[in-house]
C-alpha cells in the first residue's frame, strides 16, 4: 500500500480541504472513505461545492477526522482523480459492501430521492509520495 494513504487507513470519516483555482486551501468537508485493497475512495455528488473545485483543482489534503470536522491525525496532500464509470454497479456495490459506513450513508437517503447520482474519486498519491 502507498504510505501517504496509510494514515488514513483506519478512519472512517476524513476531512477533505480542497483548493481554489488559485490554490488557496478551503474549508474541510467530512467526507466517508473506503478502501478496495490498496486504493481509497470517497463518493461526492455532482452540484457539491468540493466537487466543483475538484475539477478546477484536484489537488486535496486529507486528514483523518470526525463528522464535527476536528482533526485526529497527520495531514497528507494527495490527488483526487474522478473514476469515469464503465461499469457503474458493479463498482458502487463493491464499494458500498467494502465498509458500513456506505450501508448506512446518508447518501442513500437524502441523494437518490433529490435525483443525483453520486461520483466516485479515487485518492492517489502525487508523484507516489507524500509531500
Amino acid at each position: 500500500m502507498n504510505e501517504t494513504l496509510e494514515s488514513v487507513r483506519s478512519a472512517k470519516t476524513v476531512l477533505l480541504r480542497t483548493c481554489k483555482r488559485d490554490c488557496t486551501p478551503r474549508v474541510s468537508t467530512p467526507v466517508s472513505i473506503t478502501f478496495n485493497g490498496d486504493r481509497a475512495f470517497f463518493r461526492p455528488y455532482p452540484r457539491a461545492p468540493k466537487t466543483m473545485r475538484l475539477r478546477n483543482n484536484p489537488t486535496v489534503e486529507v486528514a483523518p477526522g470526525t463528522l464535527n470536522g476536528r482533526v485526529t491525525g497527520p495531514t497528507i496532500v494527495t490527488r483526487a482523480r474522478f473514476l469515469a464509470m464503465a461499469r457503474p454497479i458493479s463498482r458502487q456495490r463493491r464499494l458500498r459492501v467494502s465498509t458500513a459506513s456506505y450501508r448506512a450513508s446518508s447518501s442513500q437517503f437524502t441523494h437518490r430521492p433529490m435525483g443525483y447520482h453520486t461520483l466516485h474519486y479515487e485518492l492517489t498519491a502525487r508523484n507516489g509520495r507524500a509531500e
